[in-house]
């Protein structure tokens, strides 16, 4: 055992078994273990898993469980930077050189935060369930936790679970409103006035209570760790100021569509020299970083679904405006990004749509249920925009046989009977609400 790295990891255990719970805002997601299975939170940074992970201790200590059968350590603590997978054991050797009487006869809860900083970590958490009494929970803000790394080496012995910024349902319950509740117009007021300040306030739960000022240098402070760290660092990448730039500009065209040639050109006329491929990388380590993520369109065949412009979304509204040139974000495009984030959670598979006739629908959103067409618009209170939309959502049901469909707005509602189906009509608000409500049937 290294003796130092050993009383260094007493010390931190110590520290957080004597320091007050800070539990933060009750968040909707529950960890929730099975035997022998590590649980894993994983979502970008910020967005409040260590507080999620502090929700779960408080659960257990009100359960009976003492605090000296809870070890927790944060390894983005610069502390634990000389640990590898070769040091790793270290941890459970300073826990059980602390409280040796509850090696194999007491569950011990170990608590790892972005533990994904140690290479190697994998086949540690492996062995430690195979081999302690004990159960792990795990956050990190990479996809990989997922897929690669969760399934190659860890051979399903976990649960994993993502966790977003604040939905529009937390925000509201964050800010002392019950969302659920009769339907009274004064209810009606006050969830739409919550709706305008999360418009402006977006889901990160850290700018909830701060001024505009302090909100926008969050954000952009947001985004400079998700790049450099989650993205630059952990891919060694050679080309910092290219991924800057291209980051930039997706921002910019949130909710638009992008092609790899497109964006390969955009930083070719930069002065920057990445090829296609290494830009196809890098837009797919800003979606394992939970930052921007990509919808195709809608189509049998995978080829051209693969080979037709993808469109944009970032993790958060608030966080577009605030990093944005604000050229090119509109209104709408902000209200599609919401939309966007609120089906995501869901977990289905999501993908815009174009009729036979070249007009788009933003969502076609496949589930267990069939296909569910989504426009959004932020008004309809244009009759050309109106026969815009509703045309396009109306060819894309006639299409696919679906016989009804939604237009989600900033303030509208309504039921509009066309000669393809129901159009509901639903103020974000209302339609946000809602999907919250499916996810927990």
């Amino acid at each position: 055992m290294d003796r130092p790295l050993s009383r260094l990891l007493m010390e931190m255990i110590a520290d957080f078994q004597a320091a007050p719970l800070e539990t933060g805002f009750d968040r909707a997601l529950r960890l929730q273990t099975a035997p022998r299975k590590a649980a894993v939170c994983i979502g970008v940074r910020r967005c409040g898993k260590t507080t999620v992970l502090f929700q779960h201790i408080r659960r257990l200590l009100d359960s009976g469980v003492p605090m000296e059968n809870i070890i927790y350590l944060n390894f983005f603590d610069d502390r634990l930077r000389s640990l590898n997978r070769d040091t790793l054991d270290t941890v459970g050797e300073a826990y059980y050189g602390m409280f040796p009487e509850k090696k194999g006869t007491e569950k011990v809860f170990f608590f790892l935060d972005e533990i994904q900083c140690v290479p190697g970590w994998e086949a540690y958490v492996d062995r430690l369930l195979r081999t302690e009494k004990c159960e792990v929970f795990i956050t990190g803000s990479s996809a990989k936790l997922l897929s690669t790394e969760i399934a190659t080496q860890m051979r399903g012995r976990s649960l994993s679970w993502e966790l977003f910024p604040f939905s529009f349902g937390e925000f509201v319950r964050a800010r002392g409103m019950d969302p659920a509740g009769p339907p009274t117009s004064r209810r009606r007021l006050m969830l739409a006035k919550h709706f305008d300040a999360y418009w402006q306030i977006g889901g990160f739960p850290e700018v909830l209570d701060v001024t505009d000022r302090i909100r926008v240098m969050t954000h952009q402070e947001y985004l400079n760790a998700i790049l450099f760290r989650d993205v630059i660092e952990r891919h060694d990448i050679a080309h910092p100021r290219a991924v800057a730039d291209l980051a930039a500009w997706l921002i910019d065209n949130t909710a638009s569509t992008y092609s790899v040639n497109r964006l390969t050109g955009y930083l070719s006329a930069l002065g920057h020299k990445m090829p296609k491929n290494t830009v196809s990388n890098v837009l797919d380590w800003f979606e394992d970083a939970y930052f921007l993520f990509t919808t195709r369109i809608f189509d049998a065949s995978l080829a051209r679904s693969n080979t037709n412009p993808k469109k944009i979304y970032c993790i958060d509204h608030a966080l577009v405006r605030s990093a944005s040139s604000r050229v090119l974000i509109n209104d709408g495009h902000l209200l599609e990004n919401i939309v966007f984030l609120a089906l995501r959670r869901s977990g289905a598979r999501i993908y815009y749509y174009r009729t036979k006739g070249g007009r788009e629908v933003d969502f076609a959103v496949l589930d267990k249920n069939g296909v569910e067409l989504v426009q959004v618009c932020e008004s309809l209170g244009d009759a050309a925009t109106r026969e815009r939309e509703f045309r396009a959502l109306g060819e894309a049901m006639l299409e696919l046989g679906v016989k009804q469909g939604t237009v989600v707005t900033r303030s509208e509602e309504g039921v509009e009977q066309t000669g393809a189906g129901e159009i509901s009509i639903q103020p974000a608000w209302r339609w946000l609400l809602s999907r919250e409500e499916d996810l927990k049937r």
